[in-house]
């Protein structure tokens, strides 16, 4: 796999830092894990006994929550509009 058009964006989750190589822009990146970390907080905040690994898992059990009803909700609305 070539590096050719690949961002190598350093950012931090959780107090941990993280490298990120991928063709998505660095703000792209940042964006992402910004989110991702403000999740583990909250959740960790409701939860504060949770070990790292547990915390990381219920972040990921949401994000994937929240992209289902997502990719539902869009696809009702595209098929309310291939009735209009």
């Amino acid at each position: 796999m070539s590096n050719v058009n690949k961002n190598r964006t350093t950012v931090d989750i959780y107090g941990q830092q993280y490298v990120i190589i991928g063709p998505e822009s660095s703000s792209h990146v940042r964006l992402v894990a910004s989110l991702v970390d403000d999740k583990m907080r909250e959740i960790s905040s409701k939860n504060p006994s949770l070990d790292v690994n547990k915390l990381a898992v219920l972040t990921a059990v949401n994000a994937v929550n929240d992209f289902i009803k997502m990719r539902d909700q869009l696809e009702k609305l595209k098929s309310e509009l291939e009735k209009e």
